[in-house]
């Protein structure tokens, strides 16, 4: 029998776990809100994972690591956006491009390196950390995992009270409409690549030097993907695609959890299970809102 200490164990691991995909989904939603389709997102968070172990195992500090990490994240959203906008290579090929490309490297330092462990650490917030069976698991945390209290909020506002975001919603939407305005389509773009590469090597490096302490070969295992399935989930919104994340995390928990519960199933299913629920979460929900007008397209300015 499921107890509550058990609970909230699973409510604990579901959280570390959604947190990661909290911040890349608070980039990808805003750069998909300009309309522009960053496949690139796991490459992000798999190449800012590396550089954060790499960063505080070289600096001693988990800190200084996870900011190395925001940095990369930035560099892989500014090479996308400059292949995509500048040279006009099709952003699905040049994302995943970046992706095999990430993904191929730190495979191979990963196996000629050898680093430190290290990790960011913990705070507990007095009083709320006794609330019963929610407090441990949203009130002992990583210190990280309290910068989401500003990068949601301030993401929403940015897309939705902020003149850049009303420019960015409008260059997702109407490009042609925005572009005779005044409004510069493809900068405003890459623009939304590099918030979106920030806040995805500020997820990877959280996982990394927050959670795991170390660099583990494809330690996102796809994350990025699912993190695209999120905001699709969500119907652009910043509040379903957060939902979105959660529902993955809590499915990731249970499948860590249940062996240890003594619920036997077989093992291949419980490590499908979270990608299968987020599949079907997709299957279910897509059709709830209709995607940005010009979502993964390019900007052509018209000559007539």
């Amino acid at each position: 029998m499921i107890v509550a200490d058990d609970v909230s164990t699973i409510l604990s691991s579901g959280v570390r776990l959604t947190v990661p995909l909290a911040f890349a989904a608070c980039g990808e939603y805003l750069a998909e809100r300009a309309g522009a389709m960053n496949i690139s997102v796991e490459g992000m968070m798999l190449g800012a994972a590396f550089g954060s172990v790499a960063t505080a195992s070289a600096t001693g500090s988990a800190t200084t690591g996870l900011f190395a990490g925001v940095l990369i994240g930035l560099l892989v959203g500014l090479v996308h956006g400059n292949l995509s906008h500048r040279l006009k290579i099709n952003t699905f090929v040049a994302g995943l491009v970046l992706n095999a490309l990430v993904l191929g490297l730190t495979g191979y330092l990963i196996t000629v390196s050898d680093f430190d462990s290290h990790q960011v650490p913990q705070v507990s917030v007095p009083w709320l950390r006794d609330i019963p069976l929610v407090g441990a698991p949203l009130f002992v945390e990583r210190w990280p995992v309290y910068l989401l209290v500003v990068v949601v909020p301030l993401t929403w506002w940015l897309v939705e009270r902020s003149r850049w975001g009303l420019e960015l919603r409008a260059v997702g939407e109407r490009p042609q409409a925005a572009d005779v305005t005044g409004v510069r389509v493809d900068a405003r773009r890459r623009q939304a690549l590099l918030w979106c590469g920030a806040l995805a090597g500020l997820g990877g490096a959280y996982l990394a030097v927050g959670e795991v302490g170390s660099f583990n070969q494809n330690m996102t295992a796809g994350r990025g993907y699912i993190v695209i399935a999120a905001v699709i989930f969500g119907g652009w919104r910043l509040g379903r695609t957060l939902l979105g994340c959660a529902l993955f995390g809590l499915a990731d928990a249970l499948r860590l959890a249940l062996p240890a519960l003594g619920l036997t199933l077989n093992s291949q299913l419980l490590i499908v299970a979270p990608y299968l629920v987020a599949l079907l979460a997709m299957l279910l929900f897509t059709n709830r809102r209709r995607e940005p007008g010009a979502l993964g397209r390019p900007f052509e300015r018209d000559s007539t």
